[in-house]
């Protein structure tokens, strides 16, 4: 059970190393991409306790000295004063251009690494080694980097991509219920978006993924990696097909904006943003009631929310107007139309983007 992908970037290509037990490959990559200095090592304080030491002694024995930065877990770890407390630890422990970062942990751990590792003497390579479901299916790959800002989720930050991609599936094992199920919000939405097999098998091994059965977790994970590695190479700065993979996600960003990132993990709100965006495609004739009532079905059977009855609408609203994605001040949202298939919209009032969000304040 074993699978290398590749993002095809030309001479910034990288590959994707999917299986089990693989912290072992962290020093081997990094000599591959010719690493000669130190290397620092930015976890969290609830992943340090399970595998920094092991990711250390791979590093030492490869001859790599390491410095390690331990970052509070959490979303509210996600700003930029952290950024200069990272490069500190960086300048104190003398690493230099020809050293690079391993970002050891969840989405939150591999956007700040990796914007640390783009802003650190203009820029030194880095290796995402991500810990979560969300963070291997979709943070992990593609460049992007960010943190967050109180007016709106991942608007500082910069492309800035790996030098290479380690999935040890082994370490979900230790992965708390709630980050688990909140990661299947990522896969069910790739399925959603390009492949409605992907989303069939969602549905039907439920209870396996649930279990965390690393057979049953494969497939999606792996699956999911290639649909995101096609379309970052296809559109790398997300000038086009790219904007797809925000299914769900204005919407999200918005609830993480409005909730101040602490009521729900990310995959949880961009399950909430999907059925408000499967909402929307039905008052727009995209959609049918069938796949809205569908989809909702399915994120439920992770656990995931469909509901917030205290969601403050208005101010959601105007934290979409402050999302990234907007250009000279026009939304765009993701619409299904079917499974394994959405559009990209630039017509959306702010009347009907809020009857979408009402949806979400009860059970339909």
């Amino acid at each position: 059970m074993a699978q290398t992908i590749t993002v095809s970037l030309g001479e910034r290509s990288y590959p994707i190393h999917i299986g089990e037990n693989l912290l072992h490959l962290i020093p081997e990559m990094l000599q591959k991409s010719g690493i000669r200095g130190s290397i620092g090592v930015i976890t969290d304080t609830h992943v340090a306790e399970l595998y920094l030491q092991q990711t250390i002694s791979f590093l030492k024995e490869a001859a790599f000295p390491c410095v390690t930065h331990i970052l509070p877990a959490g979303e509210e770890s996600k700003q930029l004063s952290r950024i200069e407390e990272i490069c500190g630890t960086f300048l104190e422990g003398r690493l230099d251009r020809a050293s690079a970062v391993v970002a050891l942990g969840g989405g939150v751990v591999g956007d700040i690494a990796g914007f640390a590792a783009a802003c650190f003497m203009r820029g030194i390579p880095f290796i995402q080694v991500p810990t979560t479901i969300v963070a291997q299916v979709d943070s992990s790959v593609g460049g992007k980097t960010a943190v967050n800002h109180a007016l709106g989720k991942n608007t500082i930050g910069c492309f800035h991509q790996p030098c290479g991609v380690v999935i040890d599936m082994t370490v979900l094992k230790t992965l708390p219920p709630r980050e688990l199920r909140a990661g299947c919000a990522e896969i069910i939405k790739h399925g959603v978006i390009l492949d409605a097999g992907l989303f069939n098998y969602m549905e039907k091994e439920a209870a396996s993924v649930l279990a965390c059965d690393l057979k049953a977790l494969f497939y999606p994970v792996a699956r999911s990696c290639e649909i995101k590695s096609a379309v970052v190479a296809e559109d790398e700065k997300e000038h086009g097909i790219r904007a797809l993979l925000n299914f769900g996600h204005t919407f999200g960003h918005a609830l993480e904006t409005v909730s101040n990132y602490s009521t729900f993990l990310h995959g949880e709100a961009v399950a909430l943003g999907m059925c408000a965006a499967a909402e929307l495609g039905r008052l727009l004739g995209t959609a049918s009631p069938e796949f809205c009532c569908r989809l909702r079905a399915c994120c439920q059977a992770y656990g995931l929310p469909v509901v917030w009855s205290e969601l403050p609408v208005r101010e959601a609203l105007q934290a979409m107007k402050k999302d990234k994605k907007a250009r000279a001040g026009t939304l765009k949202f993701i619409v299904p139309c079917d499974f394994g298939t959405v559009e990209q919209r630039t017509d959306i009032t702010e009347e009907l983007a809020g009857k979408a969000l009402e949806s979400l304040l009860r059970e339909s």
